[in-house]
């Protein structure tokens, strides 16, 4: 596959004869579009001085959808020509029926570009990632003598989409996608621990490469591995929590984002559904929905509708006010659509799907924060977590936590579970912090076997009464 820009009305398509069996496809149809895409990746993984894998893919294809109601006809191929455009079509007709809809007026057009037109991939030759792969691995274990064992990894990929509507309209969006990441493991008196750290974003691959950005990364997997050395025994029961600011907004994106989002709503399945402009956060709380903000991981110029990227605003001093839409919710639900239409690739159809989801910050001082914890955990680092989307029912575990007594930060606790559920959560909100950030581009989202990256962020916010699951007293 060549690396040369994807144009497929000049290479695989004539675009009058695709506009004329789109047309035809979706006659009587309320809403619809072909999309096109190409998508190339790569990946280094080098574990314990080994380069463990080495792997590139390409592929691309196109998606057909053809929308009525709530029902929408889609039909994909690998093989992007006439032939097996047609074939779609008459698939994706199929949901029309008889027709009798009105076509929706298309997104509106935009001329901003958030991210980098470098290529990803191919911004450093091949020997230069794995020379800097070993150089991590070096780094680490010159660190620290405990260090027994490093695991570094490069990504990088590159997808080119091409949106044809049925009015002749023409969206293109070419989003690159990097990342590095950096493990440890430390051995001291037979005990082992591991640390991680890394990110990226919608950025060129040579600034991560750079010493100076992937030295940072080994040293914070470090420390975290040398905090959990030490980490005693969790405690467990109800008690209050102070979740540091960056990363630890996956809860937040995990426990209260999808419920956010309009899908969910429509069908009341959410537990926010018919609460609009009702207080559903303690006063003070803010989340939006920005898929605006430049180079980030979870922003688009525009989404995979062909719609563009907005700042949505969800819950504002405490109520709740929006959901994330795509066209089809949107229409349905009888609002504008914000730019949240995502799918995983060309073989997906699009659904509501957040961008990079976030809390604004307060004006507390967060070391006043944590002073004002009488019995409780300090939790600065999540990893996986479970979440019902029903009802905002979650469970995360803790990386990094500490022990917090009258104000006093304790030891590290290791095994910490965080319980509760993300509408009463919102509510025991008391304190946020002025350190309102984001994480640093480690985030993927799944929704109905669908993947998308996202970004999100929060400030050092105080929850009162979650339950902490732990082994300890």
């Amino acid at each position: 596959m060549s690396d040369a820009a994807f144009r497929p009305f000049e290479t695989h398509l004539d675009r009058d004869a695709a506009l004329s069996t789109l047309k035809t496809a979706l006659d009587g149809a309320e809403d619809g579009e072909l999309f096109l895409e190409r998508r190339r990746s790569e990946s280094l993984v080098l574990d314990d001085g080994r380069v463990k894998t080495a792997s590139y893919d390409a592929a691309e294809g196109f998606g057909l959808r053809a929308v009525k109601g709530e029902v929408a006809g889609y039909a994909h191929s690998t093989e992007i020509s006439e032939t097996a455009l047609k074939r779609a079509s008459e698939t994706a007709r199929l949901a029309i029926g008889d027709g009798g809809g009105v076509m929706a007026p298309p997104p509106a057009g935009t001329n901003r570009t958030l991210y980098t037109d470098a290529d990803p991939i191919n911004g450093a030759s091949f020997p230069v990632k794995v020379e800097t792969l070993r150089e991590i691995d070096a780094f680490c274990r010159d660190l620290d003598k405990r260090v027994v064992q490093v695991t570094a990894s490069i990504s990088a990929s590159l997808q080119e989409v091409a949106i044809l509507r049925p009015e002749g309209g023409l969206v293109t969006d070419v989003r690159p996608m990097t990342r590095v990441n950096v493990s440890v493991i430390v051995e001291e008196n037979g005990r082992r621990e591991s640390g991680t750290a890394g990110g990226g974003g919608r950025v060129a691959l040579d600034g991560l490469l750079d010493r100076s950005d992937w030295q940072g990364k080994a040293r914070e997997a470090l420390r975290i591995a040398l905090v959990n050395l030490s980490a005693e025994a969790a405690p467990a029961g109800v008690m209050d929590v102070v979740l540091g600011p960056g990363w630890p907004g996956i809860l937040l994106h995990e426990a209260i984002g999808h419920g956010l989002e309009g899908d969910f709503n429509r069908k009341g399945s959410s537990a926010f559904a018919g609460l609009m402009g009702q207080q559903v956060a303690a006063p003070g709380v803010t989340v939006l929905d920005d898929g605006t903000i430049p180079d980030r991981r979870g922003s688009l110029t525009v989404d995979d509708e062909g719609t563009p990227s907005g700042r949505n605003v969800l819950i504002e001093d405490g109520k709740l006010v929006g959901f994330m839409q795509d066209r089809q919710n949107a229409r349905l639900m009888g609002v504008e659509p914000t730019g949240n239409g995502r799918r995983e690739s060309y073989a997906h159809i699009p659904m509501p799907r957040m961008t990079n989801t976030y809390m604004l910050g307060g004006e507390t001082d967060p070391g006043d924060i944590v002073a004002d914890l009488k019995d409780g955990i300090w939790a600065v680092g999540f990893g996986g977590g479970q979440v019902d989307i029903t009802n905002g029912k979650f469970v995360f575990s803790c990386t990094e936590a500490y022990r917090v007594k009258d104000g006093k930060v304790g030891a590290p606790v290791k095994g910490a579970t965080l319980i509760g559920d993300g509408a009463s959560a919102l509510t025991r909100i008391r304190a946020l912090g002025n350190d309102m950030a984001l994480d640093p581009g480690l985030g993927n989202c799944g929704k109905q076997g669908q993947w998308v990256p996202v970004g999100v962020g929060q400030p050092t916010v105080m929850i009162g009464g979650l339950t902490v699951g732990g082994s300890g007293a």
